[in-house]
Protein backbone atom coordinates (compact mmCIF):
# COMPACT_ATOMS: atom_id res chain seq x y z
CA UNK A 1 0.00 0.00 0.00
CA UNK A 2 1.23 3.55 -0.93
CA UNK A 3 2.35 5.59 2.25
CA UNK A 4 2.17 9.41 3.42
CA UNK A 5 5.43 10.86 4.53
CA UNK A 6 5.86 13.92 6.45
CA UNK A 7 8.79 15.43 6.54
CA UNK A 8 9.76 16.85 10.18
CA UNK A 9 11.73 20.03 9.08
CA UNK A 10 8.88 21.81 7.08
CA UNK A 11 6.17 19.43 7.54
CA UNK A 12 5.54 18.48 3.80
CA UNK A 13 3.84 15.28 3.05
CA UNK A 14 4.88 13.22 0.03
CA UNK A 15 3.34 10.15 -1.21
CA UNK A 16 6.07 6.67 -1.29
CA UNK A 17 3.98 4.91 -4.16
CA UNK A 18 5.30 1.76 -2.98
CA UNK A 19 2.92 0.21 -5.79
CA UNK A 20 4.93 1.76 -8.55
CA UNK A 21 8.11 1.18 -6.92
CA UNK A 22 11.01 1.45 -9.42
CA UNK A 23 14.62 -0.07 -9.67
CA UNK A 24 16.77 1.96 -11.29
CA UNK A 25 16.82 -0.14 -14.24
CA UNK A 26 13.17 1.81 -15.06
CA UNK A 27 14.71 5.02 -15.56
CA UNK A 28 14.23 4.89 -19.48
CA UNK A 29 18.23 5.72 -20.37
CA UNK A 30 18.03 8.36 -23.11
CA UNK A 31 21.51 9.66 -24.62
CA UNK A 32 21.98 13.30 -24.43
CA UNK A 33 24.03 15.46 -27.36
CA UNK A 34 26.51 17.02 -26.02
CA UNK A 35 26.26 21.21 -27.28
CA UNK A 36 29.76 21.28 -28.65
CA UNK A 37 31.43 24.53 -30.11
CA UNK A 38 33.40 26.87 -28.62
CA UNK A 39 33.69 26.32 -24.93
CA UNK A 40 33.69 29.43 -22.84
CA UNK A 41 35.08 27.51 -19.63
CA UNK A 42 38.03 25.72 -21.55
CA UNK A 43 41.93 26.76 -21.12
CA UNK A 44 42.53 29.69 -23.70
CA UNK A 45 39.17 30.81 -24.28
CA UNK A 46 39.62 32.55 -21.28
CA UNK A 47 38.36 36.19 -23.05
CA UNK A 48 35.11 34.88 -23.54
CA UNK A 49 34.42 35.10 -19.71
CA UNK A 50 33.91 38.34 -17.73
CA UNK A 51 36.77 39.18 -16.05
CA UNK A 52 37.63 36.30 -13.11
CA UNK A 53 36.74 37.25 -9.62
CA UNK A 54 38.68 34.47 -8.44
CA UNK A 55 40.91 32.02 -9.41
CA UNK A 56 43.75 29.27 -8.07
CA UNK A 57 46.30 29.22 -10.30
CA UNK A 58 49.97 29.28 -9.53
CA UNK A 59 51.54 33.00 -8.60
CA UNK A 60 53.52 33.21 -11.62
CA UNK A 61 50.72 33.27 -14.08
CA UNK A 62 48.49 36.42 -14.94
CA UNK A 63 44.47 36.66 -14.32
CA UNK A 64 42.57 35.80 -17.08
CA UNK A 65 44.95 33.76 -18.22
CA UNK A 66 45.70 29.63 -18.55
CA UNK A 67 47.40 28.03 -15.59
CA UNK A 68 44.02 27.47 -13.31
CA UNK A 69 42.63 25.05 -12.23
CA UNK A 70 39.89 26.96 -10.40
CA UNK A 71 38.34 29.93 -12.27
CA UNK A 72 35.16 31.93 -10.86
CA UNK A 73 33.46 34.17 -13.08
CA UNK A 74 30.37 36.28 -13.43
CA UNK A 75 27.54 34.88 -15.06
CA UNK A 76 27.47 36.40 -18.47
CA UNK A 77 23.87 36.71 -18.40
CA UNK A 78 23.19 36.88 -14.58
CA UNK A 79 20.29 36.49 -13.28
CA UNK A 80 20.34 39.72 -11.00
CA UNK A 81 22.54 42.65 -11.34
CA UNK A 82 25.48 43.42 -9.16
CA UNK A 83 25.26 47.42 -9.42
CA UNK A 84 22.24 49.61 -7.04
CA UNK A 85 20.54 49.21 -4.42
CA UNK A 86 17.73 47.13 -3.63
CA UNK A 87 14.87 50.09 -2.73
CA UNK A 88 11.91 47.86 -1.97
CA UNK A 89 8.82 49.81 -3.62
CA UNK A 90 5.26 49.44 -3.13
CA UNK A 91 2.81 49.59 -6.49
CA UNK A 92 -0.80 49.79 -4.88
CA UNK A 93 -1.77 45.88 -2.81
CA UNK A 94 1.69 44.60 -4.81
CA UNK A 95 5.57 44.71 -3.19
CA UNK A 96 8.37 45.00 -5.20
CA UNK A 97 12.60 46.11 -5.63
CA UNK A 98 15.42 45.94 -7.95
CA UNK A 99 16.32 42.79 -8.98
CA UNK A 100 20.12 43.03 -7.13
CA UNK A 101 22.36 40.34 -6.19
CA UNK A 102 25.60 38.50 -7.59
CA UNK A 103 25.48 35.83 -9.71
CA UNK A 104 28.79 33.91 -10.48
CA UNK A 105 29.83 30.85 -11.79
CA UNK A 106 32.43 28.64 -10.48
CA UNK A 107 34.38 26.72 -13.40
CA UNK A 108 35.14 23.36 -11.62
CA UNK A 109 38.51 22.50 -13.32
CA UNK A 110 40.01 23.04 -16.32
CA UNK A 111 39.82 19.74 -17.96
CA UNK A 112 35.53 19.88 -20.48
CA UNK A 113 34.68 16.17 -20.49
CA UNK A 114 34.56 15.56 -16.36
CA UNK A 115 32.40 15.23 -13.74
CA UNK A 116 32.79 15.61 -9.91
CA UNK A 117 31.99 11.89 -9.65
CA UNK A 118 35.05 11.04 -11.27
CA UNK A 119 37.84 14.12 -10.29
CA UNK A 120 40.58 13.41 -7.55
CA UNK A 121 39.62 14.70 -4.74
CA UNK A 122 41.85 17.30 -4.05
CA UNK A 123 40.25 18.80 -6.89
CA UNK A 124 36.71 18.51 -5.25
CA UNK A 125 38.22 20.10 -1.91
CA UNK A 126 39.16 23.06 -4.11
CA UNK A 127 35.77 23.85 -5.29
CA UNK A 128 34.49 23.59 -2.07
CA UNK A 129 36.80 26.29 -0.72
CA UNK A 130 36.05 27.97 -3.84
CA UNK A 131 32.44 28.21 -3.00
CA UNK A 132 33.57 29.40 0.65
CA UNK A 133 35.75 31.93 -0.46
CA UNK A 134 33.51 33.47 -2.68
CA UNK A 135 30.61 33.62 0.64
CA UNK A 136 32.74 34.91 3.23
CA UNK A 137 33.75 37.92 0.62
CA UNK A 138 29.83 38.73 -0.76
CA UNK A 139 28.78 38.37 2.64
CA UNK A 140 30.99 41.59 3.67
CA UNK A 141 28.27 43.12 1.48
CA UNK A 142 25.43 44.47 3.16
CA UNK A 143 22.80 44.32 0.34
CA UNK A 144 23.09 40.46 0.39
CA UNK A 145 21.21 38.30 3.01
CA UNK A 146 21.14 34.84 1.46
CA UNK A 147 23.67 33.01 -0.76
CA UNK A 148 23.04 30.23 -2.94
CA UNK A 149 25.11 27.91 -4.21
CA UNK A 150 23.95 25.29 -6.50
CA UNK A 151 25.13 22.93 -9.54
CA UNK A 152 23.13 21.85 -12.37
CA UNK A 153 24.38 18.66 -14.06
CA UNK A 154 23.03 17.64 -17.72
CA UNK A 155 20.84 19.33 -19.64
CA UNK A 156 17.34 18.16 -17.98
CA UNK A 157 18.68 19.69 -15.11
CA UNK A 158 19.27 23.02 -16.63
CA UNK A 159 22.29 22.75 -17.53
CA UNK A 160 23.88 24.83 -20.81
CA UNK A 161 27.35 23.92 -20.85
CA UNK A 162 28.73 20.49 -20.85
CA UNK A 163 32.19 21.88 -19.11
CA UNK A 164 32.09 21.48 -15.59
CA UNK A 165 30.53 24.18 -13.41
CA UNK A 166 28.53 25.40 -10.76
CA UNK A 167 26.87 28.17 -9.54
CA UNK A 168 26.09 30.82 -6.91
CA UNK A 169 24.09 33.39 -6.31
CA UNK A 170 23.65 36.43 -3.47
CA UNK A 171 20.29 37.67 -3.03
CA UNK A 172 19.06 40.27 -0.79
CA UNK A 173 15.99 38.50 0.24
CA UNK A 174 16.19 34.90 1.99
CA UNK A 175 14.12 32.75 -0.18
CA UNK A 176 10.71 30.92 1.11
CA UNK A 177 12.48 27.52 1.05
CA UNK A 178 14.84 28.58 3.63
CA UNK A 179 12.53 30.37 5.40
CA UNK A 180 10.43 27.59 5.84
CA UNK A 181 13.02 25.48 6.93
CA UNK A 182 14.10 27.33 9.09
CA UNK A 183 11.03 28.10 11.05
CA UNK A 184 10.10 24.35 11.18
CA UNK A 185 13.46 24.08 12.56
CA UNK A 186 12.68 26.62 15.14
CA UNK A 187 9.64 25.09 16.15
CA UNK A 188 11.06 22.08 17.06
CA UNK A 189 13.64 23.43 18.46
CA UNK A 190 10.63 25.03 20.61
CA UNK A 191 9.06 21.87 21.35
CA UNK A 192 11.61 19.57 22.10
CA UNK A 193 15.06 21.49 22.49
CA UNK A 194 16.75 19.61 20.36
CA UNK A 195 17.71 20.09 16.59
CA UNK A 196 15.79 18.32 13.84
CA UNK A 197 18.39 17.78 11.97
CA UNK A 198 20.78 16.41 14.89
CA UNK A 199 17.66 14.14 15.67
CA UNK A 200 17.38 13.02 11.81
CA UNK A 201 21.68 12.15 11.93
CA UNK A 202 20.96 10.21 15.25
CA UNK A 203 17.92 8.22 13.89
CA UNK A 204 19.50 7.63 10.73
CA UNK A 205 22.61 6.25 11.66
CA UNK A 206 20.68 4.35 14.45
CA UNK A 207 18.31 2.49 11.76
CA UNK A 208 21.34 2.39 8.90
CA UNK A 209 18.58 1.75 6.29
CA UNK A 210 18.57 4.96 4.19
CA UNK A 211 22.33 5.56 4.53
CA UNK A 212 24.72 6.22 1.76
CA UNK A 213 28.08 7.14 3.13
CA UNK A 214 29.56 8.17 5.56
CA UNK A 215 32.97 9.46 7.42
CA UNK A 216 34.19 11.28 10.56
CA UNK A 217 32.73 14.53 9.71
CA UNK A 218 29.28 13.72 6.99
CA UNK A 219 26.35 11.40 7.08
CA UNK A 220 25.02 11.12 3.18
CA UNK A 221 21.96 9.61 3.69
CA UNK A 222 18.16 9.70 1.47
CA UNK A 223 15.45 11.38 3.57
CA UNK A 224 12.69 9.66 5.13
CA UNK A 225 10.01 11.64 3.30
CA UNK A 226 12.18 11.95 -0.27
CA UNK A 227 10.43 14.03 -2.46
CA UNK A 228 12.16 12.33 -5.23
CA UNK A 229 13.67 9.21 -6.07
CA UNK A 230 17.15 8.86 -4.69
CA UNK A 231 17.27 12.31 -3.48
CA UNK A 232 19.89 12.75 -1.02
CA UNK A 233 20.97 14.61 1.80
CA UNK A 234 25.00 15.02 2.87
CA UNK A 235 25.14 16.99 6.45
CA UNK A 236 27.99 17.19 9.05
CA UNK A 237 27.53 15.16 12.17
CA UNK A 238 28.26 18.27 13.90
CA UNK A 239 25.55 20.64 14.74
CA UNK A 240 27.12 23.50 11.95
CA UNK A 241 24.55 27.04 11.44
CA UNK A 242 26.87 28.13 8.57
CA UNK A 243 28.80 26.63 5.89
CA UNK A 244 31.07 29.44 5.76
CA UNK A 245 32.63 28.01 9.26
CA UNK A 246 33.85 24.25 7.45
CA UNK A 247 37.46 23.98 8.35
CA UNK A 248 40.15 22.18 6.55
CA UNK A 249 39.47 18.45 7.86
CA UNK A 250 35.65 19.17 6.57
CA UNK A 251 36.21 20.07 3.61
CA UNK A 252 38.53 17.40 2.69
CA UNK A 253 35.78 15.17 4.24
CA UNK A 254 33.10 17.01 2.53
CA UNK A 255 35.22 16.38 -0.74
CA UNK A 256 35.47 12.80 -0.25
CA UNK A 257 31.65 12.33 0.80
CA UNK A 258 30.04 14.66 -1.80
CA UNK A 259 32.42 12.74 -4.69
CA UNK A 260 31.31 8.98 -3.72
CA UNK A 261 27.95 10.11 -3.42
CA UNK A 262 27.97 11.55 -6.92
CA UNK A 263 29.79 8.45 -7.94
CA UNK A 264 27.19 6.05 -6.51
CA UNK A 265 24.33 8.10 -8.00
CA UNK A 266 26.13 8.20 -11.54
CA UNK A 267 27.29 4.39 -11.73
CA UNK A 268 23.79 3.41 -9.87
CA UNK A 269 21.48 5.43 -12.27
CA UNK A 270 23.68 6.31 -15.29
CA UNK A 271 24.75 9.45 -15.20
CA UNK A 272 21.39 11.02 -14.41
CA UNK A 273 21.06 14.71 -14.26
CA UNK A 274 20.91 16.54 -11.38
CA UNK A 275 21.04 18.99 -8.93
CA UNK A 276 22.34 19.94 -6.28
CA UNK A 277 22.43 22.97 -3.36
CA UNK A 278 24.11 24.33 -0.28
CA UNK A 279 20.82 25.39 1.86
CA UNK A 280 22.85 27.69 4.97
CA UNK A 281 21.84 29.56 7.82
CA UNK A 282 20.93 33.38 6.40
CA UNK A 283 23.19 35.97 7.08
CA UNK A 284 21.33 38.38 9.26
CA UNK A 285 20.69 35.12 11.62
CA UNK A 286 22.96 34.77 14.72
CA UNK A 287 24.72 30.61 14.77
CA UNK A 288 21.27 28.75 16.02
CA UNK A 289 20.84 25.79 18.37
CA UNK A 290 18.34 24.79 15.71
CA UNK A 291 19.28 25.08 12.10
CA UNK A 292 22.08 22.88 10.32
CA UNK A 293 23.49 23.33 7.30
CA UNK A 294 23.30 20.68 4.09
CA UNK A 295 23.50 19.87 1.03
CA UNK A 296 20.66 18.37 -1.17
CA UNK A 297 20.91 16.63 -4.56
CA UNK A 298 18.45 15.64 -6.30
CA UNK A 299 18.26 13.43 -9.34
CA UNK A 300 16.07 14.19 -12.19
CA UNK A 301 14.07 11.25 -12.85
CA UNK A 302 11.02 12.21 -12.35
CA UNK A 303 8.60 15.52 -14.00
CA UNK A 304 6.49 17.45 -11.65
CA UNK A 305 3.01 17.31 -12.76
CA UNK A 306 -0.94 18.45 -11.89
CA UNK A 307 -1.36 16.94 -8.16
CA UNK A 308 2.08 18.12 -6.92
CA UNK A 309 1.65 21.87 -8.02
CA UNK A 310 -1.92 21.49 -6.82
CA UNK A 311 -1.47 20.12 -3.63
CA UNK A 312 2.32 21.12 -2.61
CA UNK A 313 3.13 17.38 -2.45
CA UNK A 314 5.22 15.04 -4.34
CA UNK A 315 5.11 11.42 -5.73
CA UNK A 316 8.15 9.42 -5.33
CA UNK A 317 7.96 5.98 -6.82
CA UNK A 318 11.36 4.58 -5.39
CA UNK A 319 10.94 4.27 -1.46
CA UNK A 320 14.25 5.91 0.13
CA UNK A 321 15.02 2.40 1.82
CA UNK A 322 15.39 0.78 -1.71
CA UNK A 323 17.17 3.39 -3.10
CA UNK A 324 19.80 3.32 -0.35
CA UNK A 325 20.44 -0.35 -1.20
CA UNK A 326 20.49 -0.05 -4.66
CA UNK A 327 23.42 2.67 -4.26
CA UNK A 328 25.16 0.60 -1.50
CA UNK A 329 25.47 -2.00 -4.12
CA UNK A 330 27.74 0.20 -6.07
CA UNK A 331 31.01 0.11 -3.46
CA UNK A 332 33.27 1.82 -6.01
CA UNK A 333 31.20 2.91 -8.67
CA UNK A 334 31.80 0.65 -11.86
CA UNK A 335 28.32 -0.06 -13.07
CA UNK A 336 26.08 1.21 -15.21
CA UNK A 337 26.82 3.39 -18.52
CA UNK A 338 23.19 4.53 -19.65
CA UNK A 339 22.01 8.00 -19.29
CA UNK A 340 18.16 8.91 -17.54
CA UNK A 341 15.19 10.45 -18.69
CA UNK A 342 12.76 11.74 -16.76
CA UNK A 343 9.35 9.90 -16.40
CA UNK A 344 5.95 11.04 -14.86
CA UNK A 345 5.71 10.51 -11.70
CA UNK A 346 1.54 10.69 -11.37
Amino acid sequence: MPELRKDPVIGRWVIIATERAKRPSAYVPKVEQKKGGLCPFCFGNETHTPPEVLSYRPANTKKDTTGWWIRVVPNKFPALQVEGQPKRMGEGMYDKMNGVGAHEVIVESPEHNISIADMEEKQVEEIIWAYRDRCIELHKDLRFRYILIFKNHGREAGATLDHPHSQLIALPIVPKRVQEETAGAAKYYDYKERCVFCDIIHQELGENVRIVAENDTFLSFLPFASRFPFETWIISKNHESYFIDIQKNGVADLARILKQTLRKIKYTLGDPPYNYLIHTTPFETDATPYYHWHIEVIPKLTSVAGFEWGTGFYINPTPPEDAASYLAEIANGEAGSAQVIPVEAS
